[in-house]
């Protein structure tokens, strides 16, 4: 969203009544009642890289080795049984990375690791015309949507009419094989070098930045944070299949399409839940939620807290989620109706984290959307 739009936003909500704070505008230190100071922010930016980013990006690295050496097994020779191995390895690795996906900032932001890790729907054509010609370049942009994990989904599932084709199709194709074990080890690659930089020298970084100016640290992790949500979840994951943006719904556009069953369900909730145990953190301990508190940030209507309302909006949002399983294609394509209303829950959620949280905290939202939030 553009921030003329955003300003403008602010100054409605503020002046119908909204969400108030106990300061505007947060400049260094401070100690009186109810309010915050760099050394607040520092306790907050230090909780989320040894409790959360570092242990997440450990979590999921150890499923993306054993990703990387059922793939190894099943490339040096393929079997029925080495693809249900390495399909379970390819799953549990997805479910994983929705619990780092969220943190594209600083060293992930870099290397855009979320689009080379989970940008679909896959480019199909693009991978059997790759695979054709054994040449390809994954760090080209027109690359992107042909690796990560949905690639490995259309490679691992969609390939063939069925797994005894599948399996064929690699005892039959080197560059098949070869085009497999690319994709996973572009993966882990790109994996080590976030994770050097995280264990290394952007972890004192990024804990030592702690005003609220656009490229703080601050900023960066709430950006990261509202755009997770907004984009890849509320709209990648249910409202894009859903076709809110359309009217028609799309089930192709859906992420894990080509194994379906209950893995895209899985995926959307276990992302909700991070996003829920980003924003809480864990009892006593600097979180999100706390630092709201700090601020005193209150809805002026009722007087409720505004992590109150954030997190009641969140519980909302996760029952509504869980309506659409167990099969979220057959959601999709039979009750569309009910995932857009599973997207206008998360939409309210979007309006708090956006608007009122980022108000409350002096942070400007700096990445653009097209819903006119």
């Amino acid at each position: 969203m553009r921030k003329s739009i955003l300003l403008f936003s602010l100054s409605v909500v503020l002046a119908a009544g909204g969400v108030s704070s106990c300061k505007d505008v947060i400049e260094g230190p401070e100690s009186s009642a109810g309010g915050t100071s760099d050394l607040d922010r520092k306790a907050l930016l230090t909780q989320w890289a040894d409790t959360l980013v570092i242990p997440a990006y450990k979590g999921f690295g150890s499923k993306l080795t054993a990703l990387k050496g059922q793939t190894t097994a099943f490339t040096a020779a393929p079997t029925a049984s080495g693809l249900q191995a390495l399909r379970q390895s390819w799953r549990e690795a997805y479910v994983e990375w929705q619990r780092a996906e969220a943190f594209e900032f600083g060293p992930a932001a870099s290397v855009s690791l979320a689009n080379r890790f989970n940008i679909y729907p896959t480019d199909a054509a693009g991978i059997r015309q790759n695979i054709a010609s054994g040449s390809y370049n994954f760090e080209l942009a027109t690359a992107v949507p042909q690796q990560g994990f949905p690639a490995l989904d259309f490679l691992l599932n969609g390939i063939a009419a069925d797994d005894n084709a599948i399996v064929q199709s690699y005892v039959a194709s080197a560059n098949q094989r070869r085009y497999l074990s690319d994709v996973v080890n572009t993966m882990d690659q790109l994996l080590a070098g976030v994770q050097a930089q995280w264990n290394g020298p952007y972890r004192a970084t990024f804990i030592g930045s702690t005003g609220t100016s656009a490229g703080s640290s601050l900023s960066l992790l709430v950006n990261a944070y509202a755009r997770y949500y907004e984009q890849a979840l509320r709209s990648g994951k249910i409202g894009i299949p859903a076709g809110v943006m359309t009217g028609a719904a799309a089930p192709n556009k859906m992420e894990a399409y080509y194994h379906r069953g209950a893995l895209p369900l899985q995926l959307a909730q276990v992302a909700h839940a991070t996003v829920q145990r980003l924003f809480s953190g864990r009892a006593g301990q600097p979180s999100l939620k706390s630092y709201v508190d700090a601020l005193g940030a209150k809805d002026t209507r009722t007087g409720e807290p505004l992590s109150q309302l954030i997190s009641a909006q969140f519980d909302v949002s996760a029952r509504q989620l869980a309506s659409l399983g167990p099969d979220l294609h057959t959601t999709f394509q039979t009750r569309p109706a009910d995932a857009v209303l599973s997207y206008n829950e998360m939409q309210k959620a979007v309006r708090l984290l956006k608007v009122d949280m980022t108000s409350a905290m002096s942070v400007s939202i700096t990445y653009i959307d097209n819903d006119g939030d």
